[in-house]
């Protein structure tokens, strides 16, 4: 029994000292804490007061304002806010062509500026006696601008109304610019005529020209042989025919291996044999057609001579006028319908004994020597050409109808589109596909104009797919009529192209690119000069 009571008094002296060491432990810990928690308010009371006071000065000095405009009533905060109202309202009334208006507030504004620097300066804030006048004034002007609809949702509704004046405005600038920039591109320049009318008259008054051209006649088996490098041009522009077959000759490895083979209408027919009657161009051969010679050139097998016939056609391209609108200004550009754009198509029967060919337009400039391009194997391809897809709008989406079920189920959107103005051209595998054929069938499906508008660009892409060979970038760079081109291009470029409005011999020619196309130009020759060419 006693042991028993031994033990179990010992239990109860441990758990004693055990509350007894924790009560102190924990007293000491929330001691501990209640002298942090005050060090740290401290601190922070510290850290805060001052950080605050310097905020608040920095932002006085910077604002130039005192404590009196701090308070809530302050009259000097009063004048501060009627002139920011006032100087917004005088914008509205010099856009109202208020200048009486103007005038008053913006004289009222210097006053009210005036108590305010003084007050600054002096650093005692404003008495309601010396301002009293000045807010006064101040409102009534304020007032009378609300009474004449100066008010913010007016502005704004002024505002709305001319930001759409000028969209129209531009809009209508821009279709004017666009017009009269095709007028410019169309019309022919005094010079030109004048060369022509010269060149005509010359033509048949000199009886050595005549003499020339029969010694030409027995240099006729040139023009048939395949063995040489045979190039052709169509165009009715005398001076910039010249500069293509002057550039290829001046920049030609074998002038004499070349032949250029030109064809242009009968009113400028005898000019152009006049002129390459009497120029020499390094021994290149040039031989000049008329298109009215070609018999097999009509209506009943031409659909684009056919179409013309038709009364809905000529009124659509002709009188500008279709189904209530007005037909596109650039859609009435004569080239567009003339035979000699559309001849391309034809190059088979125009050149009946050749086998390989190339095709340029009127408006380049050869700067390499281009041999090197007929003995480029297009693999059973027609149509030799640099393609245009570096952008999308390049692409066949662009120039056909993608609605029509005809277009839609035969030619790829995405396909990649090429250029007209310098191509090489395998005759024997064109009159092997039918090349022509394929040509009449898509003019005849786009009587309607439904697959596509104008030009000749679109029907080609059309014929010629599948049948094109991409030749390398650097045989033909376009532009320069329209847009800049990397000098680099430039500088690489085998045949440049002034493809666009902006033609090097027109005054609306793009300056920086007139001088590549200038070079081949005689400005001494005596008919240029009588021409004022220069």
């Amino acid at each position: 029994m006693r042991r028993r009571n031994s033990d179990f008094r010992r239990p109860v002296r441990r758990r004693f000292s055990d509350v007894f060491w924790l009560t102190v432990c924990g007293l000491a810990i929330l001691l501990l804490i209640i002298l942090l928690s005050r060090e740290t308010r401290g601190s922070s009371s510290r850290l805060v007061y001052p950080k605050r006071s310097y905020r608040h000065d920095r932002i006085t000095d910077g604002l130039n304002i005192t404590e009196e405009m701090l308070r809530p009533e302050s009259v000097a905060r009063q004048i501060n806010d009627q002139i920011s109202l006032a100087k917004a309202i005088l914008v509205i009334a010099k856009e109202s062509n208020n200048l009486q208006f103007a005038w008053e507030l913006s004289a009222q504004i210097r006053n009210s500026q005036m108590l305010l620097s003084n007050a600054a300066s002096r650093r005692n804030p404003l008495t309601n006696g010396e301002s009293e006048s000045a807010i006064r004034d101040m409102a009534l002007l304020l007032y009378q601008a609300q009474q004449v609809h100066y008010d913010s949702a007016t502005m704004f509704m002024r505002l709305k109304a001319k930001i759409q004046s000028l969209e129209e405005q531009t809009n209508s600038f821009s279709e004017k610019s666009s017009k009269y920039g095709q007028i410019a591109a169309e019309e022919v320049p005094k010079s030109l005529y004048c060369l022509g009318v010269r060149l005509t008259a010359e033509w048949f008054r000199s009886s050595n020209m005549q003499k020339k051209l029969e010694e030409e006649k027995q240099a006729a088996a040139k023009l048939v042989d395949t063995g040489l490098y045979h190039f052709c041009v169509f165009s009715d522009n005398i001076l910039a025919t010249s500069v293509v077959v002057n550039s290829t000759a001046m920049n030609s490895k074998n002038p004499d291996l070349v032949v250029f083979h030109l064809v242009t209408d009968e009113v400028n027919y005898a000019a152009m044999k006049a002129w390459f009657t009497m120029n020499g161009f390094r021994g290149v051969t040039v031989d000049v057609q008329k298109i009215e010679d070609f018999s097999w050139l009509n209506a009943s097998y031409v659909p684009v001579l056919k179409q013309l016939q038709d009364s809905e056609t000529q009124n659509y391209y002709f009188s500008g006028n279709h189904e209530n609108s007005r037909t596109p200004i650039k859609f009435r550009n004569p080239k567009y319908l003339s035979m000699l754009n559309h001849l391309r198509f034809y190059i088979p029967e125009v050149f009946p004994a050749l086998k390989k060919l190339v095709f340029l337009d009127d408006d380049v400039v050869v700067q390499k020597d281009l041999s090197a391009l007929f003995s480029t194997d297009l693999n059973g391809n027609v149509n030799g050409a640099v393609e245009t897809c570096m952008e999308t709008f390049h692409r066949y989406h662009k120039y056909l109808n993608y609605s029509h079920p005809l277009i839609r189920q035969h030619f790829d959107p995405d396909a990649c589109g090429w250029a007209f103005g310098m191509n090489v051209f395998d005759l024997v595998e064109w009159r092997k596909r039918n090349v022509t054929g394929i040509y009449h069938y898509w003019q005849e499906k786009n009587v309607d104009r439904t697959l596509w508008k104008l030009g000749t660009l679109p029907p080609g892409l059309l014929t010629f797919y599948g049948l094109t060979e991409a030749l390398n970038p650097s045989w033909h760079v376009l532009g320069f009529g329209y847009t800049n081109v990397d000098s680099k291009l430039i500088e690489n470029g085998a045949v440049l192209h002034f493809n666009g409005n902006s033609k090097p011999w027109l005054k609306i020619g793009i300056e920086k690119y007139k001088p590549l196309w200038d070079k081949y130009v005689d400005y001494g020759h005596p008919l240029l000069q009588q021409c004022n060419f220069h």
